[in-house]
């Protein structure tokens, strides 16, 4: 029996949902909060319909493909990709920091996965400060983003530079910048981009095909504006509930789907609503309802995209 074209669109767009451990409240900071065992995670994954995840911290998933294979395998994920920090600005941080994006391509490549997630570290502790590059320095990150993509694509690995709240790229000036000063791919956040003040449509229009990989968040406005305004500290906004189920808060998810979809975009659109827990939640209870909650307002978007195609 043949397959209309609709219903075609809709089971693609819904088996290229992943997840990531930070949903479930999983981030190697320091006193992040409570961790998870990781078979739970990966079934409560499963359970609730995502086909792959990200990597999550160093440690908590093996790195090691012979492990790392068998363990997803029994929760039928895949591995999609990783986000790893990398500091690109400061010339005596350089060597370092390439050498260890190689090893991470060299993983994530060992172990199927696609997409390094780049974040663009600043030199500064946490989240809670926002960092500006000079002009040097701005030059100096643009000829360091494209030596790690070069030493990805040596690795059959594309790097995604991932803009977040208190790293070095978070604005869309920033990623104005980087679109025009070096060949990244870009891994769309959300909740990230609206955070620094920017519509992740615009964005995605802006970036065009450099879109390789997508975050989806969605962000408490208020709670957003209290972060930008500095009066509220990211990290303990993050706590109280910053990020929220998807269709919950003030970012356009649905219509950064359809423009992204509509544009021809067949990668990895990532559930990543993060989080932190204070200790272990109870069966059936914690992350997994609101990870439940997001799912379902994916599965009605891709009803109403089978129907629009």
């Amino acid at each position: 029996m043949s397959i209309p074209y609709g219903c075609a669109a809709m089971t693609d767009f819904l088996s290229r949902i992943a997840g990531a451990p930070i949903t479930w409240g999983v981030d190697g900071s320091p006193g992040w909060g409570y961790l998870m065992d990781r078979n739970r995670v990966l079934r409560e994954m499963q359970s609730v319909g995502l086909h792959a995840t990200e990597l999550g911290p160093d440690g908590y998933l093996p790195t090691q493909p012979e492990e790392l294979d068998p363990l997803l395998g029994q929760y039928d994920l895949s591995l999609v990709g990783a986000f790893v920090p990398l500091l690109l600005y400061r010339p005596d941080r350089i060597a370092e920091n390439l050498a260890y994006a190689d090893r991470a391509a060299a993983t994530l490549s060992g172990a199927g996965a696609d997409i390094l997630v780049l974040g663009p570290s600043s030199h500064l502790d946490g989240y809670d400060t926002s960092v500006t590059l000079s002009d040097e320095e701005w030059g100096w990150f643009a000829e360091n983003a494209r030596s790690v993509t070069e030493i990805s694509e040596a690795r059959g690995v594309t790097a995604a530079l991932h803009p977040h709240w208190g790293m070095a790229v978070a604005r869309p000036d920033h990623i104005e910048r980087v679109l025009d000063t070096c060949p990244v791919g870009i891994c769309l956040d959300t909740g990230h981009v609206y955070l620094g003040g920017g519509d992740p449509i615009e964005v995605a229009r802006m970036a065009g095909d450099r879109v390789v990989h997508v975050h989806l968040k969605d962000v408490d406005g208020v709670m957003a504006d209290e972060v930008r305004s500095g009066k509220r500290a990211f990290r303990q906004s993050v706590v109280d509930g910053l990020f929220t189920p998807l269709g919950q808060g003030a970012v356009d998810i649905a219509g950064v789907i359809r423009h992204l979809e509509a544009s021809g975009f067949n990668g990895w659109y990532v559930l990543e609503h993060d989080q932190a827990l204070a200790a272990a939640p109870g069966i059936d209870d914690g992350p997994i309802n609101e990870a439940q909650t997001s799912m379902v307002f994916l599965r009605e978007l891709a009803v109403d995209l089978s129907q629009h195609a």
